[in-house]
């Protein structure tokens, strides 16, 4: 159930909280996510360097926007995980998820020096997520 309130989350940031029964917080973070997806032309960006117009990529993307999407999305995901189990540690289970939100910072910072921007910066936020999300499954 938890990992399952993750996936939503990484699907679409509010998905997991809305799972979790938590609708308001749900629709806020959906509404923030596609104001911050739009204004930063997110979508567009991936569009374009999934088909190889790397460098047209990385110069529609407003930045102004897109440097809050990591550390947003990476406390969407942690916040569905986390409150999908009640009486869970907030300490150590957190800080998987803030190192995505950190490397997916640092991802998007670098983008037009990285082969794949949108893609590299995608992973280097989900990978940390799911290790985190496997190695505290139990707590």
């Amino acid at each position: 159930m938890r990992n399952i309130a993750a996936f939503f989350s990484i699907l679409m940031p509010g998905f997991g909280q809305i799972y979790n029964g938590q609708f308001i917080k749900g629709v806020f973070f959906i509404i923030t996510e596609h104001f911050d997806n739009a204004l930063g032309q997110i979508n567009k960006a991936i569009h374009l360097d999934l088909n190889g117009l790397h460098q047209q990529a990385v110069e529609t993307t407003n930045f102004e926007y897109m440097l809050f999407y990591p550390g947003f999305y990476a406390y969407c995901v942690w916040d569905a995980w986390y409150y999908a189990k009640p009486n869970a540690d907030k300490t150590k289970t957190a800080i998987p998820f803030i190192m995505g939100g950190f490397l997916g910072e640092i991802g998007a910072i670098l983008a037009n020096r990285l082969l794949i921007p949108t893609l590299t910066v995608a992973m280097l936020m989900i990978i940390p997520m799911i290790c985190g999300m496997i190695a505290f499954r139990n707590q």
